[in-house]
């Protein structure tokens, strides 16, 4: 399951079992934060936890004032800053202010239902906004849109004339008293090979927050016993598969085949489509091979140009482990970029 989703579905099984507990999520962040843009943790009064907002003292810090908001009964707002002197102290070469929307987590069956439903709505990639008053003097109100579907805890909220930014940030609308987090769906990862490079890559990608989709015309390859880790498995002809996919902007296409004549067909299905990334497994000479024939074969130059190989960044990778390191990196890195 996604990070994303996990806390969620926690937060629900948490707020079933009436166990107090609290959610802080970033709200804003300037400077160099060692923390992520979508950072978001779940803790416990007995000190369990589930994200991250950056560790260190910061998310001790956040840790303690978010229990205390469910002490309170009331969300919160705090702002962190750490300057360089504090961050020389504790190793690390970054600076810059943080600040947190803290908020009990809600133990009504609407809230229960709320969680849940994010948490799926996460990983079958619909996209979702969440609303959540930072005040509550008549009782917590929260509000969950997903695709025209709507979730609420409490008096709904009037959020339609609140705008959510284009990067998917989640912010504080201080005119409206509203906390709004945006949660984009999941990027996805097709790979079309599931040998022992596929099934790596397969893996790792999805531990670092992609959906995975593993293709491969053998099913003994391509089966959920071996790949758990995937969103989906599918055993058939490439061509079939081809035939009825669409691809996105948020979408990165592997050929990872056994064979040149099939990353080469798969590559010439693709490399015009609006995926975010296209690339192909193999050597320099593979790519000039493969390249030249596609372009005899009708493929336009710039569909051609924009399909990375040998993908990967350059660590001297040799096993199947390590190339699906490399892969991975460069798939992430063009994802944050």
């Amino acid at each position: 399951m996604d990070d994303r989703a996990t806390i969620w579905s926690v937060a629900a099984e948490l707020a079933r079992a009436t166990v107090p507990a609290a959610l802080a999520t970033i709200s804003r962040r300037r400077g160099s934060l060692p923390m992520a843009s979508d950072a978001k943790m779940l803790v416990t009064v007995e000190g369990r936890r589930w994200g991250t907002v950056g560790g260190g003292c910061v998310e001790a810090d956040v840790i303690e004032q978010a229990l205390a908001a469910v002490d309170q009964g009331e969300p919160a707002s705090v702002s962190h800053t750490l300057n360089a002197d504090l961050a020389g102290d504790i190793g690390l070469s970054c600076g810059g202010t943080a600040e947190f929307f803290l908020e009990p987590v809600l133990t009504t069956d609407e809230a229960v239902s709320l969680y849940g439903r994010v948490a799926h709505a996460i990983e079958a990639r619909v996209p979702t906004v969440v609303y959540t008053a930072t005040t509550w003097p008549n009782g917590p109100r929260k509000l969950a849109l997903m695709n025209g579907d709507v979730v609420a805890v409490g008096e709904r909220l009037e959020v339609e004339s609140i705008e959510v930014e284009a990067d998917n940030v989640s912010f504080l609308d201080e005119e409206s008293g509203v906390f709004v987090e945006p949660i984009p769906r999941m990027p996805r990862v097709v790979i079309f090979g599931a040998g022992h490079v596929g099934k790596e890559i397969a893996q790792l990608a999805r531990s670092v927050g992609f959906y995975v989709v593993a293709i491969d015309d053998r099913a003994e390859f391509a089966n959920v016993e071996r790949l758990p880790w995937a969103n989906e498995v599918i055993a058939e002809d490439f061509r079939s598969v081809l035939d009825r996919l669409q691809f996105d902007e948020d979408d990165y296409v592997l050929a990872t085949t056994r064979g040149h004549s099939f990353d080469a067909y798969i590559i010439e299905r693709t490399a015009a489509s609006p995926a975010r990334y296209v690339g192909m497994l193999g050597s320099k000479r593979k790519k000039a091979v493969i390249m030249k024939a596609l372009a005899e074969a009708g493929v336009p130059q710039d569909a051609l140009d924009r399909v990375v190989t040998p993908i990967g960044v350059p660590i001297g990778a040799d096993t199947p482990a390590e190339i699906a390191v490399s892969v991975v990196a460069e798939i992430v890195r063009e994802r944050r970029m």
